[in-house]
């Protein structure tokens, strides 16, 4: 899976947990970009991202993921196995 695809969908499941289609992330993109990411909907927005991709975040990642271009390395590794 290319870099592109992975944002790509990465996309979608930001427009569709924040109801918002105009939403584009970017690796820099963070919570404090979103009006409507708190704490509740980080939780919705990971297991969307984990239902999209077939894969499951190790706590240890959830917690220390610091923008979205950390979260589409971890995706793309995963889809490289």
């Amino acid at each position: 899976m290319t870099e592109r695809e992975v944002y790509d969908r990465l996309n979608r499941v930001f427009q569709e947990v924040f109801d918002d289609r105009k939403i584009r992330v970017t690796a820099s993109t963070t919570a404090d970009d979103i009006e409507d990411w708190d704490s509740l909907e980080h939780i919705t927005l990971v297991a969307a991202v984990e239902s999209e991709f077939g894969m499951k975040f190790r706590m240890s990642e959830v917690s220390t993921m610091k923008n979205v271009g950390e979260m589409a390395a971890i995706v793309a590794a995963r889809a490289k196995r």
